[in-house]
């Protein structure tokens, strides 16, 4: 009797959990989900900046349609085309510097190269987009992976995976 009283004290539990889950974070994330399953199918990519300060890397880049859960932190070859916030670390003028595009998301043209690079702020070693055009699509599109996810632009939202040499 004490086994069936402990797991229906656990389903109980579990259902409690379930329905103190907040229903405008779902809701919110299901939008987003429809907003990306309706994005137009193309050759380009979607990148979202994602600054930290001293680090090498741009941001996440993702194929149209998919979930940013599939997209990989990246560094930018600018041999043909300059990233977005290319401007100095420190302007003279007091105007944008570089990484003031933090969280701006873009539409982007261009390939990974198969090459790996490794950033030494970050210590990680991380795809090579070599970048041929971009468009902005929004200057504020909100969070990246989830609702609650807060950045204090000291570190990243999630592990990434790294991609050895």
């Amino acid at each position: 009797m004490s086994r069936l009283s402990s797991l229906l004290l656990a389903a109980t539990l579990l259902l409690t959990l379930a329905s103190c889950a907040d229903p405008m974070i779902q809701q919110q994330m299901d939008a987003r989900k429809l907003q990306i399953n309706n994005e137009p199918r193309g050759d380009y990519f979607i990148g979202r900046r994602y600054y930290i300060e001293r680090t090498q890397f741009w941001g996440y880049i993702r194929r149209p349609g998919q979930s940013w859960d599939t997209s990989r932190l990246v560094v930018i070859n600018e041999n043909q085309k300059s990233a977005p916030d290319r401007l100095p670390e420190m302007p003279a003028d007091g105007g944008n510097a570089h990484g003031y595009d933090h969280n701006r998301e873009y539409r982007m043209w261009g390939r990974f190269t198969g090459q790996t690079i490794y950033d030494p702020n970050s210590d990680l070693f991380l795809p090579e987009f070599q970048l041929t055009n971009y468009e902005l699509i929004s200057p504020a599109p909100g969070w990246l992976f989830h609702p609650k996810e807060k950045s204090d632009g000291k570190r990243l939202l999630r592990f990434e995976k790294q991609e050895y040499p």
